[in-house]
């Protein structure tokens, strides 16, 4: 039996097919077909025709039926037939217009066109359907229909930042760790001096208040995704608490009970508490504590980790992932502390966790790409805000299918990925190698299609976050890379090195975009505001430098 490939399942190219989706308004079907027309090639369209069939009629010679779909698989309309000729625009032209005749005729003349990009079989459509199947020329297809999977992009747009406007000294020891607060609006830097600084980014200058009260290398910092408070934790094991806004101490002591010290900081996500009371703390000690920062004690220990802990995550479904020295990843339960599962697989230290839903957790309410002034949020009750994180949570937590699932992914010193869905499976959903040398960061794109890993060996990776497979290296750094972060529309990412380099990369084209020199020594630590506007970094050297476009 021969298999058939390369070309596509092609429709009769004179006689246009005649499909059945669902039925909407006549005068939603004609708002689509205007809407079609007025922004895309007229060489076909979308007729509503008596009797609720769906025509596509076509100039062009060949055709293929497809269906439109989300990623959490939800169906836009029945299948209809497009050119192979058909270009980007005019994909997202039939999308927007096929997902407002879903939403109802009233949204049509309301909502403004989201950008989409275009994926089958998880391989995105750079330029044409034509141009997609000449590029997978050797790959069989089996399907009488297309499947085309369509990703949301970001309404806004990030314009990538390219030169150094601050160099701000205060710090004097090397910066360790920074962040950003999660409306951008601030910025919190802990340092080997011991201290804990916050930052005016309006006039670029330190606060007169700061955290003092350590006595040892800051090694984590974290801001509560309300933004009102920041947790810092040191070589000692102590946590420190500190108030956004001014830079106070919250409260009068230190937070002890670790006996050695702590390599991870995760707050309780904004839309399980409104006031983001409890805080998680994973230690070289092999255990995690839950803490109540209210109240100053230790909500719960917990213990089942053999050697040292290196990352903890608060995921949105009240469960917290560890990962350890042990080669293992647990999952417990936040509202008992009963362990419920653990993940097995890697050969060799797990030094990295990421969550598919990191990003909205810890932007919180803020939402970059709503016009309300980030300022706003600060006047907001708890409530509000809690809504307002749950209804951006949800959003995401639905992406990957339609019962929603959180993805996460584990970086080791066995030069390995893993891809895991951690809610209710043991087993990895995939194993992604290619790294030469161990992989110190790894962090989902804020869109979640994305996953980027960087790793000793001077390299950044990409994949995919649904299935785990390679996308692409990013090469330009000549040591090893400490730290990436994405920017809020997904499509930028940020690599600093121990090179002393900053560099600026274009996820679509998958190059270098900038290289942005200034640091005399290793850059340890760096953050893409959650607004976009700024870069913030930090590293031997001692000065904390910001980027802006």
């Amino acid at each position: 039996m021969t298999m058939r490939s390369h070309p596509p399942p092609i429709i009769n190219e004179h006689q246009p097919k005649v499909v059945h989706p669902d039925r909407p308004t006549q005068t939603a079907w004609l708002s689509l077909f205007k809407r079609i027309v007025k922004n895309a090639n007229t060489r076909y369209g979308l007729l509503w025709l008596t009797g609720g069939l769906l025509f596509c009629l076509f100039a062009s010679d060949k055709a293929v039926l497809s269906q439109f779909q989300l990623e959490n698989g939800t169906l836009l309309g029945g299948p209809v037939e497009i050119p192979l000729t058909v270009n980007l625009r005019q994909l997202n032209s039939i999308t927007n217009g096929l997902a407002q005749v879903q939403e109802g005729a009233a949204a049509a003349d309301t909502n403004e066109p989201v950008p989409y990009s275009f994926y089958i079989d998880e391989i995105e459509i750079k330029e044409s359907l034509e141009k997609y199947f000449e590029e997978q020329a050797n790959k069989q297809i089996f399907e009488k229909t297309l499947n085309i999977v369509c990703v949301p992009k970001a309404r806004f747009q990030v314009i990538p930042v390219e030169r150094c406007t601050a160099t701000i000294e205060g710090h004097l020891e090397a910066i360790t760790v920074l962040q950003f607060s999660p409306n951008g609006k601030l910025l919190a830097s802990g340092s080997g001096d011991t201290t804990v600084r916050f930052w005016d980014l309006n006039t670029q200058t330190p606060f007169d208040e700061y955290g003092r009260a350590h006595r040892h290398w800051i090694l984590c910092l974290s801001w509560a995704p309300n933004g009102k408070m920041v947790a810092s934790s040191c070589k000692q094991g102590l946590i420190g608490l500190w108030i956004g806004a001014t830079g106070k101490q919250h409260g009068t002591k230190l937070l002890s009970g670790h006996r050695q010290w702590i390599n991870s900081l995760s707050w309780q996500p904004l839309h399980l508490n409104g006031s983001c009371r409890l805080l998680a703390s994973g230690s070289k000690d092999t255990t995690i504590k839950i803490w109540d920062t209210h109240l100053f004690k230790t909500v719960f220990t917990l213990s089942g980790h053999t050697a040292s802990v290196t990352c903890v995550k608060w995921g949105g479904q009240n469960l917290l992932y560890s990962a350890s020295q042990d080669r293992t990843i647990k999952v417990w339960r936040t509202t008992d502390g009963v362990l419920c599962r653990t993940l097995e697989g890697h050969a060799h230290w797990v030094n990295t966790l990421a969550l598919s839903t990191d990003y909205v957790i810890r932007t919180g309410a803020y939402e970059p790409s709503k016009e309300r002034a980030s300022d706003e949020y600060d006047h907001l009750d708890e409530s509000t805000l809690q809504t307002l994180a749950s209804e951006r949570y949800e959003k995401v937590y639905k992406l990957f299918d339609t019962n929603g699932g959180e993805r996460l992914v584990s970086g080791s010193d066995d030069f390995t990925l893993y891809l895991w869905k951690p809610e209710t499976d043991k087993k990895p959903l995939a194993r992604m190698t290619g790294h030469q040398q161990l992989i110190n960061d790894v962090k989902f794109s804020p869109d979640t299609r994305l996953l980027a890993s960087a790793s000793f060996d001077k390299s950044i990776k990409l994949w995919s976050s649904r299935t785990g497979a390679f996308l692409s290296t990013l090469r330009g750094h000549v040591q090893a890379v400490y730290q990436i972060a994405w920017s809020a529309d997904s499509r930028l990412l940020v690599s600093g090195s121990a090179d002393s380099t900053l560099k600026v990369w274009n996820i679509e084209k998958r190059c270098l975009l900038f290289d942005l020199p200034g640091h005399a020594d290793e850059i340890y630590a760096v953050d893409y505001s959650p607004d976009g506007q700024k870069v913030a970094s930090g590293g031997k050297d001692k000065v904390l430098k910001l980027w802006r476009r």
